[in-house]
């Protein structure tokens, strides 16, 4: 993919540093017990004097998985016309390797199965229109038929990822600096600081140039870059955010009175209707890449399933894929 000057994207075998077993002291991933290990005879421990070695950790099984996915992204948290879980894979099938990504896109799934992995996490869903065939001729038919005879699973964490704590936006405005964030739509099926998107605050004010520049360089690489609408000497202090396409949010962060606000996607008459309806020349609009957004939370969604799954005693080595999946390639601006 082209890329425009910015965060880049890590490679896989950075992002291996970021999984969830245990690391040596250079921060490389140690090599997780095997399950099935034999049993190795040892001396008596009370004749030895020597402490019992603990039981190798267990690998879970997807359905295990999948219980610990609920306990951080419940699917009741997900809009209606979403389709979120598990996608191919039995649940009783072994899962040794966990790789997240933000698209199921054929490059993703071969880059996953390449690498040994069982289960393959996307925050986009492969099927979330209703299909009549998966015959291999076509793309989607194609993925499913390398995820089975691959054996490795496909979930998928939408929605529900966008509106549980930790989540997307979450992670967004963290990363943004923002504090005291709330949730821009609360869900209806969640707690308080539960529902999609997030307004807060920085920690002062500074210009909406500078604050752009700041969202920039947190993010992985596109050929898009970022697109600004306001002043760019104007103050911005109170911040919404929104993952993904937003601008559906526009109405909550008017109510919100945000000085700026930070999504993808954002449509042309939707975004040309705000900036009419602007008072004092707020909500400043921050356009970012759809993918880019998105794919800030990967790390720290692959470190809290780890941290579950390690409270649970398995053993399971999680990464995040360093696949750009954004779909353009390369931009042509005035004087390039």
């Amino acid at each position: 993919m082209g890329t425009a000057a910015g965060g880049a994207v890590p490679s896989a075998s950075d992002l291996d540093a970021a999984d969830s077993g245990a690391t040596d002291s250079e921060g490389t991933q140690a090599e997780a017990p095997d399950a099935e290990a034999p049993d190795v005879e040892t001396p008596d421990a009370e004749a030895a004097g020597a402490a019992e070695e603990p039981a190798p950790a267990a690998h879970p099984t997807l359905g295990e998985v999948l219980l610990a996915i609920e306990e951080l992204w419940p699917a009741s948290l997900a809009e209606d016309w979403d389709a979120v879980g598990p996608v191919v894979g039995r649940p009783e099938r072994e899962v040794k390797r966990i790789v997240f990504a933000v698209d199921p896109t054929l490059e993703v799934i071969a880059d996953a199965v390449a690498r040994g992995t069982d289960l393959l996490i996307t925050h986009h869903p492969l099927l979330l229109r209703p299909v009549n065939s998966v015959a291999a001729g076509t793309f989607k038919g194609e993925a499913i038929h390398h995820l089975i005879e691959s054996n490795c699973a496909l979930v998928t964490v939408h929605t529900n990822g966008d509106a549980a704590v930790g989540g997307v936006s979450d992670v967004m405005a963290d990363i943004f600096g923002l504090g005291e964030a709330v949730p821009l739509s609360a869900s209806l099926a969640g707690l308080p600081e539960e529902g999609i998107g997030r307004v807060g605050y920085l920690a002062e004010s500074t210009t909406l140039g500078e604050f752009a520049a700041r969202v920039f360089g947190a993010l992985p690489a596109v050929a898009g870059g970022v697109r600004v609408a306001g002043d760019r000497q104007g103050l911005v202090r109170k911040v919404a955010v929104c993952g993904g396409a937003g601008d559906s949010l526009l109405p909550q962060v008017r109510a919100a009175e945000a000085d700026v606000y930070v999504t993808a996607d954002l449509r042309h008459h939707p975004a040309s209707e705000a900036r009419e309806g602007a008072v004092n020349g707020r909500p400043y609009l921050i356009d970012i890449s759809h993918f880019a957004s998105e794919w800030l939370w990967l790390p720290a969604a692959a470190e809290a399933l780890g941290n579950v799954l390690r409270d649970q005693d398995f053993a399971v080595e999680i990464a995040v894929s360093g696949i750009n999946t954004d779909p353009w390639d390369f931009v042509l601006t005035p004087g390039a």
